[in-house]
């Protein structure tokens, strides 16, 4: 006999953990299985100099307050420790080092099939986030570029392009944090599909909370919704992208129609060569959500898949 727990949980970032912290006050019998091998979740891979978009006292998981930083917004470290201390205070169990590579069902129970064994519950739940599989578009060309290419998932600092000619693409958040960081050390164009959008200055990750909140009570109460005109996907004005501002570098080149060995191909025809360039295009669904669709979600795990193409 296998025992059957109530719940798994794929993925020991915030999102798991905050399950967590409901299975656990629930009573329910519950595992957490972690692909990293400490704590921290998606954190532990982030760039040096990111924050969060809120202050501490908004940024929480449910349960415990995070602490409060000298810094307007925490840092990537201070995260990374607020997560460890509250995995440890609700002694949640996790099991890490652990790779979902597949699942099934029959009579109601999950099998969990992984590197390290299988796992049975009556229920799971997928937390595992995005950050394992970053997004880069099929560009004509790309594989013959000769320079350096990362996506932001990998970036750590700007050291590294110190002295070098980088292209930065995408007009995300990430995007316009990477122009500020690697803009203080080197030359950088800034290559986006549409203008970049930015919220006012005034707004912070807890405003966005409280409106994508509101968004999903209205969607699902089949309501019209009006975010007051802001758009949850606009660049936050984090004070690195403020200072990026005040020196002029935050300006879009526009988009490149192909790679070349040296360098990429404006939508003008112009060629320019570049040392480096960083992919800020965004993530699809971890791989375990592209491979493993199961129960009567078939159809839209297909869905999903095609979007994250």
């Amino acid at each position: 006999m296998h025992k059957i727990l109530d719940v798994i949980v794929i993925g020991g970032g915030q999102s798991g953990l905050a399950c967590g912290y409901y299975l656990r006050r629930h009573k329910l019998n519950f595992l957490i299985l972690d692909k990293e091998e400490k704590c921290g979740g998606a954190w532990l891979h982030a760039w040096n100099s990111l924050t969060l978009f809120s202050p501490a006292e908004h940024s929480s998981l449910p349960g415990w307050l995070m602490p409060k930083s000298e810094n307007l917004f925490p840092l990537k470290q201070e995260v990374i420790d607020y997560l460890c201390q509250y995995e440890k205070r609700y002694e949640l169990p996790i099991e890490r080092s652990i790779t979902v590579e597949n699942i099934t069902s029959e009579n109601k129970v999950f099998k969990v099939y992984t590197n390290k064994g299988i796992y049975f519950s009556k229920a799971v739940i997928a937390a595992a986030g995005t950050w394992n599989n970053p997004y880069i578009p099929k560009i004509k060309g790309r594989e013959t570029f000769k320079g350096i290419q990362i996506h932001s998932a990998n970036y750590k600092n700007s050291e590294e392009f110190r002295n070098l000619k980088v292209l930065v693409v995408g007009e995300g958040n990430s995007g316009a944090q990477i122009v500020a960081e690697v803009s203080k050390v080197t030359t950088v164009k800034w290559s986006t599909r549409k203008p970049p959008q930015y919220l006012p200055d005034e707004v912070d990750g807890f405003y966005l909370f409280n409106v994508a909140t509101a968004k999903y009570n209205a969607e699902k109460e089949g309501k019209p919704f009006n975010a007051a005109n802001y758009d949850l996907g606009n660049i936050v004005m984090v004070p690195p992208v403020k200072e990026a501002r005040s020196r002029g570098v935050l300006i879009s080149s526009g988009s490149f129609e192909s790679m070349y060995e040296n360098g990429v191909i404006w939508s003008d025809g112009t060629k320019e060569d570049f040392d480096a360039i960083i992919w800020c295009t965004g993530f699809g669904y971890d791989i375990f959500f592209e491979k493993h669709c199961f129960s009567r979600r078939t159809r839209h795990c297909k869905n999903r898949r095609k979007q994250s193409n």
